[in-house]
């Protein structure tokens, strides 16, 4: 499509506005490609036919250079988009009995780092009810608590474990 033949007013605008047009490009791009930009933003206003009728030719250059820029930067990134080939050996999909040793090694790993991070009796108190199976009474006893004190520090354990689990995922 060839551009047609440019107004009097047209021309009277290109040199008017040319120098900042530049500039701006200049600013945004560099110097060797806002030449280039400048003529395009240039050419599509001309060519769309909408000079005579916008009632603010100025702020129209100005967006439709804005435009042109965030044209060229989605252009750009879709062209640095690389189509990998599909490799049998990295891509193959994970099986499910994988997954669950994946995720068991996971869980395990934030379950000791939240045991390391507890205060010493909560975690002696945890491991006593979780690990050994002794009751609550059992521990109370043997570390000279109240059955109160023990279900407390149950509490602040279980809590820190379910907040260490929910951050994760």
């Amino acid at each position: 499509m060839t551009a047609p033949h440019p107004t009097a007013a047209f021309e009277v605008f290109y040199r008017a506005e040319h120098g900042r047009l530049l500039r701006y490009f200049r600013k945004q791009v560099g110097r060797d490609e806002a030449p280039d930009l400048v003529q395009e933003t240039f050419t599509r206003l001309l060519r769309s036919g909408v000079f005579d009728r916008v009632e603010n030719p100025t702020a129209y250059l100005m967006r439709s250079a804005r435009n042109l820029l965030i044209e060229r930067a989605r252009r750009k990134m879709r062209e640095q988009c690389i189509a990998l080939p599909y490799d049998d050996e990295r891509d193959a999909p994970v099986h499910a009995e994988q997954a669950w040793r994946i995720e068991e090694a996971d869980v395990r790993r934030i379950y000791r780092r939240t045991l390391r991070a507890m205060p010493r009796r909560t975690r002696r108190i945890f491991l006593m009810h979780r690990l050994k199976g002794m009751t609550y009474r059992e521990i109370a006893e043997q570390i000279g608590i109240s059955d109160k004190g023990v279900q407390h520090h149950m509490m602040r354990a279980l809590a820190r474990c379910r907040r260490a689990a929910s951050s994760q995922w």
